[in-house]
Order: structure tokens, then C-alpha cells, then sequence
């Protein structure tokens, strides 16, 4: 990365804009990041707000062991955490253990799949979905990922997280307005059930397209009363976008947030490649960004990271906790 791309692609990921310094980007300490010193509490407990922790980033631990898992992840400092698959277990099985560990199942990510506006569906029935958050006592269902397109032909056919991208990559306007209205539908439905719908990113959705990102498109063309936002504060930066930006012009929109950290190595892109690393030991401002998705409606955070893992996975998630729960911001 030139050191020209490399100062634009920490500006735009830090919102400092032109006037601003660089080194307070840089990792020079996590008492630069803190922001200024402050006898009071930290960002969550001055806002009463609990950290959570997506369970995708304790990977197999979830599956192999759940309820030693969920023990560990309350003792860390823990409150809520957001479902990625069921586990092997049933609702009332999940439940049972979150109860046992002290934790609270506020979301849960269920991916949608391709569909029409008037049968967009997601995997299973939605019926049946929304009588599986109320027994788990989520509130929310977040949409992990666009659905594919089946109209888009390439050579190799896509496959993976990079078939993805690639799709994506492909997707006209249309397509995107496509899927922002299988979103509606959707969120529609589970508004009846008392239940919240959300879309979570990656980076491939900035991909631009006549002049605006994909993600852009969703944003104009989701009917707020139906659709949230949970942004992942950390493929947003590795797109290179303009973080606190798209929290000010879209104030409202969000209401959860994903917070994972990157090292200077990444590069923007849109292919779904990062270089992650804990929340605080990378090279995001999150003095700046946490109050900025405060401001913004954000009232559900929570702590997920990418592999590869430097530590074991409860190592890297009680290091992203002590960050996070002594920043001042």
C-alpha cells in the first residue's frame, strides 16, 4: 500500500477528514485511543449499555462445548450475545443454557435466501423463525449477507465468500434494488411477530454502481419501519469508507454494531479480505467511532472477530473486552 492510499484508506476509516492528524489513528498506545483522561466511567457503563459478543467469533467452541463456552464468556465481563446458528441445539435448549451462564440473547443471524418480493423467505418458515427468538428472547433477526443473485452467469461459477464477491461485483442497480426490497418484505412480515429485521455488511457492498455503492442503495431503498442496519464497523473500514460519515448521514438507520479491529496491513477492497486483529490493538479510533454510532441509534454493540486468531478465541475475546470496557470515549 503507497503511503498516499494507505493515508486516505485511515482517514476515511477513521473519519478524521482533511484537517486532521493521521497519528491519532496510528496504534502509538491505547491511551492516545482512549481520548482525553477522564475520572468517570467508561463509554458502555457511563450509557448503561452491556457489551455483547457475536458467538460466530468463538467458533467450533460454541458447538463442542456451548455451555462451558457461554460459562467462560460471562466470567470475561459479557452480558448479551448475538446467535450464529442454532448450535446443534434446539430454542428452548439454547435458552436454557444462556439462562444457566447468565447471559442474554438479544439477535441472532439467520441467513436469508433468493427469493421474490411476495415469497422472500428465509431459511425455514417465518412463522416458525419468529417463534424461535421468542423462545431464545431475541428481539432481532439480521440478515448476515446479501442473497446471490441467480441471474448473474460467470465463469468459473461463484462459490464461497469470494463467489460472493464476485457476485457482487456483478449486481446492476437493479439488483441491488431487488434485494433491498426482499429486505422489505421480509422485515414487514417479522414486524407482525413483534420481531426486528436488520442487514448486516460486509465490504463488498460498496462496490459502486452508477454513481452510488450497493450499500447506499439498500439504505435509500429499505423502508426504515421494516429494515435496520447493523453495521460492521470493521468491513466498513476495510472498503475504505467514511465510517462516522455514514453514521451522520444515515442517523437513525443503525441500531446495532458489530466491533472488530484491523491492522495497518489491510488494504481497502471489496473482497471480503481483512487483516483482523482485537478490538484496541489495531488501527481503528474507536474513541471517535463509539460515539459517533452512539449518536447515530446504535444501543446494541457486539464484539466479533474474523480469523485468522493471533490467541485462542476466548484469549482474543476477553482482550477485546478489557479494551472495551476502560475506553473512555
Amino acid at each position: 500500500m503507497t503511503p498516499t492510499s494507505r493515508r486516505s484508506f485511515l482517514r476515511g476509516a477513521c473519519a478524521f477528514g482533511a484537517a486532521s492528524s493521521l497519528a491519532g489513528c496510528m496504534t502509538a498506545g491505547q491511551e492516545a485511543k482512549a481520548g482525553p483522561a477522564s475520572s468517570g466511567k467508561g463509554f458502555f457503563a457511563s450509557r448503561g449499555l452491556p457489551i455483547g459478543i457475536q458467538l460466530y467469533t468463538l467458533g467450533d467452541l460454541i458447538r463442542t462445548d456451548l455451555d462451558g463456552t457461554l460459562k467462560k464468556t460471562a466470567e470475561i465481563g459479557y452480558k448479551t450475545v448475538e446467535m450464529a446458528g442454532y448450535a446443534g441445539k434446539t430454542p428452548a435448549q439454547l435458552k436454557t443454557s444462556f439462562d444457566a451462564a447468565g447471559l442474554s440473547c438479544t439477535s441472532a443471524h439467520v441467513p436469508i435466501r433468493v427469493g421474490t418480493t411476495e415469497e422472500p423467505g428465509l431459511l425455514g418458515d417465518l412463522n416458525k423463525l419468529a417463534d424461535d427468538m421468542h423462545t431464545v428472547g431475541a428481539k432481532h433477526v439480521i440478515a448476515p449477507a446479501l442473497a446471490a443473485p441467480t441471474d448473474i452467469t460467470l465463469t468459473p461459477p461463484p462459490e464461497g465468500a469470494a463467489g460472493l464477491a464476485r457476485l457482487a461485483a456483478a449486481m446492476t442497480e437493479d439488483h441491488w434494488k431487488r434485494q433491498a426490497a426482499q429486505l422489505n418484505s421480509i422485515g414487514a412480515k417479522l414486524k407482525t411477530h413483534d420481531i426486528a429485521f436488520g442487514y448486516h455488511n460486509h465490504n463488498i457492498e460498496f462496490v459502486t454502481v452508477n454513481g452510488r455503492t450497493g450499500y447506499e442503495i439498500l439504505l435509500a431503498e429499505t423502508d426504515p419501519r421494516f429494515v435496520a442496519f447493523e453495521m460492521d464497523i470493521g468491513w466498513v473500514a476495510a472498503a475504505g469508507a467514511d465510517l462516522v460519515q455514514l453514521f451522520q448521514k444515515h442517523s437513525g438507520r443503525f441500531g446495532l454494531a458489530h466491533l472488530k479491529d484491523l491492522k495497518a496491513t489491510t488494504t481497502p477492497n471489496f473482497e471480503f479480505k481483512m487483516d483482523p486483529t482485537e478490538v484496541g490493538s489495531g488501527e481503528l479510533d474507536w474513541a471517535r467511532i463509539l460515539p459517533a454510532a452512539y449518536k447515530a441509534g446504535v444501543r446494541k454493540f457486539f464484539v466479533e472477530q474474523e480469523a485468522p486468531f493471533a490467541f485462542p478465541r476466548l484469549e482474543s475475546a476477553e482482550k477485546c473486552y478489557a479494551f472495551l470496557s476502560t475506553l473512555k470515549a
